[in-house]
């Protein structure tokens, strides 16, 4: 299939589907967590609960819109390559800005073993993303498989996260 022709993703509808749904409805669980972490905690809290909660949001909404790029009518394995790779490339940065920067209120990890569920492993995850996108023009079975593992590390990292993030709040009320 020549590079700027227009691609079948009629097989990946499904898991864009579901993947799309998942992250939809846990980005809407994450700000009724973040509401209730809101009510119930203390001014110096916010600076740890924006440092916490921030990349979770950022997972599940890169999941989501990923599943929404993929979906897109008329789609070419060009801007399909290049959708995929913009939004790795974004994800990159920013995972790469949580290591190296602090909170704009000195706010930090609390633990340097955070940095792996927070930083690392959606790190890994963005670069496969990129990965899936180069290997698309060449191999486009294969590079939409990346980008899908990708995309479900992304929704399961940002679920280990959210439930990390939940018990602590619950925790922190006894």
């Amino acid at each position: 299939m020549p590079p700027g022709q227009q691609l079948r993703f009629e097989q990946w509808a499904n898991f864009c589907a579901i993947t799309s749904a998942a992250a939809a409805t846990l980005l809407g669980l994450l700000f009724v967590v973040i509401t209730l972490a809101a009510e119930r905690g203390r001014r110096e809290d916010a600076p740890k609960i924006r440092i916490y909660l921030t990349p979770v949001a950022i997972y599940f909404s890169s999941v989501l819109l990923m599943s929404m790029l993929l979906a897109v009518p008329n789609q070419t394995r060009v801007t399909a390559v290049i959708c995929i790779c913009l939004e790795g490339v974004a994800g990159l940065g920013y995972s790469g800005s949580l290591a190296i920067r602090r909170g704009t209120d000195g706010a930090s990890y609390e633990r340097r073993s955070d940095l792996l569920p927070y930083v690392v492993f959606p790190f890994v995850a963005y670069a496969l993303m990129v990965a899936g996108g180069l290997l698309f023009l060449r191999r486009p079975q294969i590079g939409l498989d990346l980008v899908a593992v990708a995309m479900l590390l992304l929704l399961g990292i940002a679920i280990r996260n959210s439930w990390a993030i939940a018990t602590t709040i619950v925790s922190a009320r006894d």
